[in-house]
């Protein structure tokens, strides 16, 4: 097989979105429309992947910067076959050459793969739709071959009854292809220079025309505008849901998820309404998660539970934890086994070993938490002094009492008990009961403040 260029057609200004941003940067479960296309294509191998943009500026190559991809300004836009044109430069002749789009961002890895087989010539992706208005119709002749694509403004009557479509999507051999390009002329009903007309040419020279059809019709479908973009979020969301449970994932509604990357699950995970998954998560198995979580570019151990309402943003949870609810555990943080993270305790770039828990109201940022440490509610890791930061280290069997402040640098030796109320600033002698409060009065014949009437 042939060596392949891929070109991404991602110069239109998308009119119907209303908005500053270029259409194919708008994202679609988490990644940009032409993002996704581009990773897509990616999968093929190819030798090289030219994006053709425009509208926008320097917005889309920006935005794709590493990625592997080489880009061509396209100015003016005169068309589809103009946007191609601007690749030809770039591209090797002995090779074949694969349009896509930027903006029908869940094309298929193995629909593509499908085409590269289809055999030597022009491949075409068609598809049947009962309604095909705006589409170009694929015309064929008595024995089937297809002769042309005929764009919907210059269709007659006969031909508008046509329920094969083009869907812009091509493979054809590069040299062909560059040839075709040079002949294209702007005689039809939009004054510019169609890339569909290089099928007639095609014919024409005697070069054979395939087709093949997508595994499912979403793969397809285009963006323009707001709706569209909600409407196809939400198939793809569908498409998720459908993987998770046939691979045995319980979901309470399937409707109410949202994966905006990968999520991989092990067997009888559990997952609650609401629940949104960003990045490349991976839950264990017998996880379950509550609703209205929000999970990103994690990894949870088998058996932990995760209560509703709690983030886990670029952490690692450990086997049979308890999380939440409405916890937060913030990038950075490792939690090994049987660690107890409970209501509103947000948790930042710190390790917690087994077994220690902080059940209630606490703040534990860049700090080191030994084994069976029991940290008391409203305790806080004072890490930073207004410029720097700096670590607190928890050794093992520490009992920390309920409404302290640790003041880093600092470490609690092990075995250490710290009093309710205490501001520590020192390291505490291991074993020992270390607390810090003022001494307790009372001021006889002070008299409590009252409203003063207006």
């Amino acid at each position: 097989m042939s060596s392949l260029n891929i070109v991404i057609l991602a110069a239109g200004k998308g009119t119907r979105m209303y908005s500053d941003k270029p259409k194919v940067l708008h994202a679609l479960a988490g990644k940009s429309l032409v993002g996704r296309v581009l990773e897509c294509a990616q999968t093929l191998a190819p030798q090289q992947i030219i994006v053709i943009y425009g509208h926008g500026g320097e917005a889309v190559p920006a935005a794709l910067n590493n990625m592997g991809a080489e880009f061509a300004l396209q100015e003016p836009q005169l068309g589809t076959g103009h946007a191609v044109q601007q690749a030809m430069p770039l591209l090797n002749d002995d090779s074949q050459t694969l349009v896509l789009y930027g903006d029908v961002p869940l094309i298929q890895h193995s629909t593509l793969h499908q085409m590269r087989q289809a055999g030597a010539g022009l491949t075409l992706l068609t598809v049947n739709m009962d309604n095909p208005t705006g589409y170009g119709r694929i015309v064929r002749n008595a024995q089937g071959e297809v002769t042309a694509i005929i764009e919907q403004k210059d269709a007659t009557e006969d031909q508008l009854l046509i329920r094969e479509v083009n869907t812009g999507i091509l493979l054809a051999p590069t040299r062909d292809l560059r040839r075709w390009l040079a002949a294209l002329r702007t005689d039809n009903a939009q004054g510019e220079y169609y890339l569909t007309d290089i099928v007639g040419m095609a014919v024409a020279d005697g070069i054979a025309v395939h087709t093949t059809q997508p595994g499912f019709d979403w793969e397809v479908h285009g963006v323009n505008s707001k709706s569209q973009l909600a409407v196809l979020e939400r198939t793809w969301q569908q498409v998720e849901a459908q993987r998770l449970l046939a691979h045995g994932v319980t979901l309470a509604d399937p409707a109410r998820l949202d994966v905006r990357g990968t999520l991989v699950c092990g067997r009888d995970v559990e997952i609650d309404v609401g629940c949104i998954f960003e990045g490349a998560v991976n839950l264990g198995s017998n996880v379950q998660i509550g609703a209205y979580c929000i999970i990103k570019n994690a990894t949870i151990a088998e058996g932990t539970q995760v209560a509703p309402y709690s983030h886990i943003d670029s952490s690692t949870v450990g086997a049979d934890c308890r999380i939440g609810p409405y916890a937060r555990i913030r990038p950075g943080s490792t939690l090994e086994a049987d660690v107890h993270v409970g209501n509103f305790v947000e948790i930042k770039n710190s390790a917690i070993d087994k077994g220690s828990k902080a059940n209630h109201l606490s703040y534990i940022g860049d700090t080191s938490i030994g084994r069976r440490v029991n940290i008391g509610a409203g305790t806080i890791t004072c890490n930073y002094d207004g410029a720097n930061k700096f670590r607190t280290i928890i050794e093992d069997d520490v009992f920390i009492g309920s409404d302290t402040q640790l003041v880093a640098p600092v470490t609690i030796a092990k075995g250490s008990t710290i009093g309710a109320g205490s501001t520590i600033t020192r390291n505490t002698p291991e074993g020992e009961l270390t607390l810090s409060r003022s001494k307790q009065m009372t001021i006889s014949g002070w008299t409590r403040p009252v409203k003063k009437s207006k």
